[in-house]
């Protein structure tokens, strides 16, 4: 389980298709720290560390299946592609953004950006099978970061992005008609689940 508050801005250094996609990820995390076998989000996606090293900086490697390649936005990673990194929950950790699992709904694309002062509202469309989960003040994890949704129209949804979430974050990277890692809150998907078969 996750947070969806980022702790470190990661960093695609290898990647190589071996029947599964394997990808090095350079991190600042240390990575004497990290057991084999752990799990970390990478831009939202829950990956299991199968390696670690430190030649010339710290890396970790994991292996991701077609399914989730598929799923999600990995598709479209490359060499120098930066994601968001987040560790898995401990006992006792401050719960500063929501549950989070890490496991990808589906993917979503930005179809609007504007600037408002210093903040940047962006407007996501949503596939429309996960459309009825995103509500208004409500929560959602795009790309492993817990946001806080502002207005729901149909499938589109907008989220304000303050300047820290652009700068501790890979957000002030994003393009129009970037394909982004989206997460439904699990309570949404309960509430929905009881209303329709409670």
């Amino acid at each position: 389980m996750f947070t969806g508050i980022v702790t470190d801005i990661g960093r695609v250094l290898e990647l190589e298709k071996r029947g599964d996609l394997r990808a090095r990820i350079g991190t600042g995390y240390d990575v004497a720290g990290i057991d084999i076998g752990a799990s970390i989000a990478c831009d939202g996606v829950c990956l299991t560390v199968i390696a670690l090293g430190r030649d010339p900086q710290n890396w970790f490697d994991v292996e991701i299946s077609a399914e989730t390649v598929g799923a999600t936005n990995v598709g479209g990673w490359a060499v120098g592609k930066r994601l968001n990194l987040e560790r898995a929950l401990k006992v006792g950790d401050e719960l500063g953004g929501h549950i989070v699992s890490g496991h990808v709904d589906g993917v979503a694309e930005v179809i609007v950006m504007k600037d408002e002062g210093d903040s940047t509202r962006v407007t996501f469309r949503a596939p429309e099978e996960f459309a009825k989960f995103i509500a208004p003040k409500g929560s959602v994890a795009l790309n492993g970061t817990s946001l806080t949704v502002n207005e729901v129209v149909g499938r589109d949804f907008g989220i304000n992005f303050i300047p820290h979430t652009k700068t501790a974050t890979t957000w002030g990277d994003t393009a129009v008609g970037d394909l982004i890692n989206l997460e439904i809150d699990t309570m949404a998907r309960y509430v929905a689940r009881l209303r329709d078969y409670g």
